[in-house]
């Protein structure tokens, strides 16, 4: 009886098939990528194979590219087409074969800030790379499994300094935390190579604590709200599918999670800055090796994207590290061994004139891949970004101090620079990334030191 069930399951799916072809129905190509997808990772084991959905796909479509899947995700992102109707509850229907949860995300009735057709399955459940929610600090002294040179988050809140080890944060990508009496998500996408730190108290009055979807967005994380379930897209901050799409702020614009300072830069330095600083404690309750590079070495050695992404450009190297800054409606990168050369940039991103300091240079981890052993490779940099007024600034005596034309002395904080006669010029926050995963979502963006 079950070989005769998943018999007529097989005809009834090649006749589906052979009736899209038929009708030369390119509004099913969406539909035939993601099946090719699901037979690939057994999400569906019946009817067509892999093979016959991508020859139906080269068939429908004229290209070439049978079962390569990234071949045709970025195809698609670069067409205009549109999928049939009921296409987002289907496609949460045959993703809920991996999780059940899935299809909580995408249902048709939710609205949409992205195309549902590239959205795809990272790789884990939800919460399978589990975030950290308020967790365990311990004091300096009591990290010395911590190296010197070793790469961490660090972020300064109303007099309150804290230390993300990346060693932990590459396990866990997200932790939910409050610093300073702020409550802040840092959101860390190790495929795009950005830590983002947010706001808890969004900007609608409402406070939002994020976890990990499983799902992915032109190679970035797409994190969920623990109140509605909404997908966020963690590089704009901006809820891209569910019931928030469409919300606004409480001066009527739509919703955006307010970015906080945060920075890249080694244990030795941020101790070195904030002596008083607390740490997260490795012991985190999760069976992980904290160890730096364990998880993800090999990619960021690499000099390729682990996800395809259609939308990109050649100005800088795919995985080039840019400092990104946001200002109103401009956007502007800054290529990270630009300015770690030149220490400190005077520049406008718009019409805001802003000094960029990064005079500490840029962080190359040292570690071990579980897979594939000893790796090397760039973690970022300490950069920070600030007003500057009508003021050109130059490198003072040490990398937290500035001059002015007139010779004035500046010293770098976290929150200002400050200058003679109690002169204060605010902080602007920005954040790292690499540069395909800033390209992809803005695609207008200014380069610093262009043509």
């Amino acid at each position: 009886m079950n070989a005769l069930s998943h018999s007529t399951v097989d005809d009834v799916a090649r006749g589906a098939l052979q009736r899209i072809l038929a009708a030369e129905d390119q509004r099913f190509v969406a539909v035939l990528i993601d099946m090719l997808f699901a037979r690939f990772v057994r999400a569906v084991t019946a009817g067509p194979d892999a093979l016959e959905y991508g020859l139906a796909l080269d068939e429908l479509t004229g290209e070439s590219l049978a079962t390569d899947y990234f071949g045709w995700l970025r195809w698609y992102g670069a067409t205009d087409l549109v999928p049939p109707p009921g296409y987002v509850s289907w496609k949460g229907r045959v993703l809920a074969n991996i999780d059940e949860r899935f299809q909580d995300f995408l249902k048709d009735e939710h609205p949409s800030a992205i195309r549902a057709e590239e959205i795809v399955w990272g790789g884990v459940r939800v919460d399978g790379i589990p975030p950290l929610d308020l967790p365990t600090t311990i004091a300096p002294e009591d990290a010395d499994w911590l190296e010197p040179g070793e790469a961490v988050f660090g972020v300064f809140i109303n007099d309150e300094a804290r230390a993300y080890p990346l060693r932990i944060m590459d396990w866990h990508e997200m932790t939910n935390d409050v610093v300073g009496g702020v409550p802040l998500s840092l959101a860390y996408c190790t495929l795009c190579g950005a830590g983002i730190a947010y706001d808890g108290r969004a900007p609608n009055g409402e406070l939002y604590t994020f976890g990990t979807s499983g799902f992915l967005y032109r190679s970035n994380k797409l994190m969920y709200d623990r109140v509605t379930k909404t997908l966020w897209n963690q590089f704009t901050g901006r809820p891209v599918l569910g019931a928030l799409v469409g919300a606004t702020d409480t001066e009527g614009n739509p919703l955006r999670l307010n970015l906080l300072p945060v920075v890249l830069t080694t244990w030795e330095e941020w101790l070195a800055q904030h002596p008083e600083t607390d740490v997260i404690d490795i012991n985190t309750g999760y069976a992980r090796t904290y160890e730096p590079g364990m998880p993800y070495g090999d990619y960021f050695a690499d000099i390729g994207t682990m996800f395809p992404v259609w939308l990109r450009s050649d100005e800088l190297l795919t995985k080039n590290f840019i400092y990104g800054l946001r200002i109103g409606g401009d956007r502007k990168a800054y290529a990270l061994d630009t300015i770690a050369e030149e220490r400190v940039v005077n520049d406008a991103v718009g019409e805001r004139p802003v000094v960029l300091v990064a005079a500490r240079g840029e962080v190359v981890t040292d570690g071990s891949h579980q897979l594939v052993g000893p790796v090397s490779y760039n973690s970022g940099g300490e950069v920070r970004a600030f007003a500057r007024g009508d003021r050109i600034f130059a490198p003072g005596a040490g990398p937290d101090a500035l001059l002015d034309a007139d010779g004035g002395e500046w010293r770098v904080t976290e929150e200002a620079l400050l200058g003679p006669g109690g002169e204060r010029l605010e902080r602007i926050n920005g954040h790292l990334a690499y540069w395909f995963g800033w390209y992809a979502f803005y695609p207008d963006t200014e380069v610093y030191g262009a043509n």
